[in-house]
């Protein structure tokens, strides 16, 4: 810790620490901060599940004919290893192999691929066909129909389904937009005059992670066929030609080949890492809203809690519909009998995931937590021995460090033993380079509850290195808030049906 007094007319204090970088576990017996190292050395860490982990991973392919072999090409090409096309650098990697990383082996028969086109019937010209909110809805549904031909299945049901995309769908249905309805509009213009003239939101920084009002009225597709694939509960990975392309725009393959199979292989069912039990089995929570589409079209915020076990498994809980109010902005809380259902909800599902009730529970948060969210997550976690509420706020505070890069990853600043700063972003000794275009921004990390702020600053941090949707090492946000805006979408394009799976496999 380094103190340091600043400024002779006002003192303050500021104390720095450089918190350890998260060490994942593998496979082995040794443990490693770079997943690329890690699955390397040691395999992914369900070699430790011994005889009852498959030998294999069978992929479905759909899509149309040219790209679902394109799709199988690349599957081959994985297979083997992909080295890196220029210099070698800590931050890029060759490829091992699909079998050397994960200890297991790609299957993709033909019987598990569907063409959507042929010479005689292309049913995926067919559908693009006219107005783009019209033809977004006809491809879904025939993607989703294929797709479910295969979960259907009795026997040969694959682990995980490709969907191969090309680039004049995306072009055209990556994203629609309806028109409001009347009701909508009107409810929308009364929110607008309700607020300050010219009135400045602190959370509009959340962009990226919590969403926008434009947000209930577009469509994604992606979404769209997560929602759909959630139904039948097999998952999907979609495939498009940046994947499978090699051209000056896209990621080197190798890079393209990581983070693939890591995607393909958590979806698939398989656990590439974990983080070591240092202490009492943790919930970690992400509470955050998004905006739904009920089937009355009104507009609601819906309270969405992303939830992790110490052992990284992970799954989405829905909560309570919050209306639109004027005075909210986009600051929206829960009332407290909404905090508490949502909370007991996630404690019953992490007791049927792990067979019993967490010892400690951390609650994320991007805003505040008000003293009816307080009031009802405390009386839901009476029985939980250790309670933290957490709020993480991007902040305009920054820190500059002798030398050419900026801090570390890792680094908490505390100014005046009253607010702490986390970067998540900055210098990484494991890459020996700062791997960012901007500034670095921290996070103020605002904890309630009897743990430290730095304390809270290390959980989050550990969560960073969590997402196994890719093999980079560079994650700003921790995996119980990166997927919100995801997983809304997905919730939204789901309806109102209650979930019958909740697991995070489906989501990312």
């Amino acid at each position: 810790m380094i103190p340091a007094k600043v400024s002779p007319t006002m003192s303050i204090e500021l104390a720095i620490v450089e918190l350890s970088p998260p060490r994942l576990q593998f496979g082995g017996a040794s443990t490693h901060t770079d997943p690329k190292v890690g699955l390397l050395s040691a395999g992914p860490f369900d070699l430790r599940f011994g005889s009852a982990r498959k030998d294999h991973v069978h992929v479905g392919i759909i899509g149309p004919a040219e790209q679902v072999g394109a799709a199988r090409r690349w599957l081959e090409r994985c297979s083997r290893e992909v080295p890196i096309l220029g210099e070698l650098s800590l931050l890029k990697k060759p490829f091992p192999g699909f079998e050397e990383a994960f200890h297991k082996k790609l299957v993709a028969p033909d019987t598990s691929s569907i063409a959507l086109n042929s010479e005689n019937h292309d049913e995926l010209a067919r559908a693009l066909q006219g107005d783009a909110y019209q033809a977004f809805q006809r491809v879904v549904d025939l993607y989703a129909e294929a797709h479910s031909r295969l979960a259907s299945r009795d026997l040969n049901r694959p682990d995980i389904v490709l969907m191969c995309i090309p680039d004049d769908v995306f072009s055209k249905v990556s994203s629609v937009e309806r028109k409001a309805t009347e009701i909508e509009r009107k409810r929308a213009k009364e929110i607008r005059r309700a607020r300050p003239s010219g009135q400045l939101d602190l959370f509009d920084t959340l962009d990226e992670v919590e969403q926008t009002p434009e947000d209930f009225l577009k469509r994604d597709l992606r979404l769209a066929l997560k929602a759909r694939a959630l139904r039948s509960r097999l998952p999907i990975q979609l495939v498009t030609d940046a994947l499978l392309s090699d051209n000056v725009k896209n990621q080197d393959p190798a890079t393209r080949a990581w983070n693939f199979a890591v995607g393909l292989y958590y979806k698939a069912g398989g656990v590439p890492w974990r983080l070591p039990p240092t202490g009492p089995d943790t919930c970690f929570v992400g509470i955050s809203f998004h905006h739904f589409r009920t089937t009355q079209r009104a507009i609601v915020r819906s309270s969405l809690a992303q939830a992790f076990s110490s052992d990284g498994e992970g799954f989405a809980i829905r909560g309570d519909g919050v209306p639109v109010e004027p005075e909210q902005g986009r600051n929206v809380h829960l009332s407290e009998q909404q905090a508490f259902e949502l909370a007991q909800n996630v404690l019953a599902e992490y007791e049927l995931r792990t067979g019993g009730a967490p010892l400690r529970v951390v609650l994320h948060k991007t805003s505040y937590f008000d003293v009816a969210e307080q009031a009802g997550f405390a009386a839901a976690l009476k029985d939980t021995p250790i309670v933290s509420m957490v709020t993480l706020v991007p902040s305009l505070f920054r820190l500059l460090r002798y030398g050419p890069y900026p801090p570390k990853v890792g680094t908490v600043c505390t100014v005046n033993s009253d607010r702490s700063y986390l970067f998540t972003s900055g210098f990484m000794p494991e890459l020996g380079t700062y791997p960012g275009p901007h500034v670095p921004q921290p996070f103020e990390v605002r904890c309630l509850g009897a743990e430290s702020a730095v304390a809270a600053a290390q959980d989050v941090l550990n969560l960073t290195r969590m997402n196994w949707n890719t093999a980079d090492i560079r994650g700003k946000w921790p995996v119980s808030l990166s997927f919100a805006r995801r997983v809304g979408g997905i919730l939204d394009e789901y309806g109102d049906d209650d979930l019958t799976e909740t697991s995070f496999r489906y989501f990312v």
